[in-house]
C-alpha cells in the first residue's frame, strides 16, 4: 500500500463503522456515528498541517506554544451531497478555514461524474502554502475523486498539501489517486473488498448520501 494512505485503526472507529454497516440503522442514529468516525479521520489529517511556535501568558508564568502556521490558507471541500455532515465538523474544528463546495453526481450508466457546482472562494494567496481537505464519505472508482484533486493540482497546489478524507474506501479508488497522485495524503477508516458491477464499495453500507438524508426508498 501507498505510504500516504492511512487506515485509521481504533476501536471506537471500528464500533460505530460497525453501525453505519447495519440497514436497519436509522438515519439519525447513522448521522451520529458518521459524525464520531469523521472527527477521527480529521484529527488524523490535520496532523500535516504545518506548526509554528507563538508565546504566550498562562497565569502563571511566559512560555512558548504551537499553533497552526498562521501563514497558511486552508481549505475545506465537501463533495456534495453526502460530504456536506463532514464539513460541518471541520469547520467547528478550523473555524479558519475557507469551505469549497463541489458537486458531482454519479452517471449510473458510465460511472464517472457530471459537475453541477464548483464554488471557490476566489484567488489563492500563494498555492504552495495552501492546504485542502477534500471530503467525501466513499471512495468507490476514484472518478470523482480524481475530478475534486485535479481541481485543486490545477491551480498549482501541490499534491503533499492535499489531503483526501473518506470514511469507506475500495482498492480500484485508492489505486486510482495513488496511481495518478502518489503524494496526495488518503485517510479511511476502512478499505473494503472490491467495488460490484454497479460500482457500489462491498460489503460498504449502501449509498452514504441516501441514508445520511433520509431518502432511501
Amino acid at each position: 500500500m501507498n505510504e500516504n494512505v492511512f487506515v485509521v485503526n481504533h476501536p471506537l472507529v471500528a464500533h460505530n463503522l460497525t453501525i453505519l454497516r447495519d440497514k436497519n440503522t436509522d438515519s439519525e442514529k447513522f448521522n451520529h456515528a458518521l459524525k464520531r468516525i469523521f472527527y477521527a479521520l480529521f484529527f488524523e489529517g490535520t496532523k500535516f498541517l504545518p506548526t509554528a511556535q507563538k508565546p504566550v501568558s498562562t497565569p502563571i508564568c511566559d512560555t512558548i506554544g504551537t499553533v497552526i502556521n498562521p501563514d497558511i490558507e486552508i481549505i475545506v471541500s465537501p463533495i456534495l451531497r453526502a460530504g456536506l455532515v463532514f464539513s460541518d465538523i471541520a469547520q467547528e474544528l478550523l473555524p479558519f478555514s475557507h469551505i469549497h463546495h463541489l458537486g458531482m453526481y454519479r452517471n449510473e450508466a458510465t460511472l464517472e461524474p457530471i459537475w453541477y457546482y464548483n464554488k471557490m472562494k476566489g484567488k489563492l494567496k500563494d498555492p504552495e502554502k495552501t492546504f485542502v481537505f477534500i471530503l467525501d464519505p466513499m471512495l468507490a472508482t476514484g472518478n470523482s475523486g480524481y475530478d475534486a484533486v485535479h481541481n485543486f493540482i490545477k491551480q498549482k497546489i501541490p499534491a503533499q498539501n492535499i489531503i483526501f478524507i473518506s470514511l469507506i474506501s475500495a482498492p480500484a479508488g485508492v489505486e486510482r489517486l495513488t496511481t495518478v497522485y502518489p503524494d496526495i495524503k488518503i485517510i479511511t477508516s476502512q478499505i473494503d473488498e472490491k467495488l460490484n458491477d454497479k460500482g457500489y464499495i462491498v460489503p460498504g453500507l449502501g449509498d452514504a448520501g441516501d441514508r445520511i438524508f433520509n431518502t432511501v426508498y
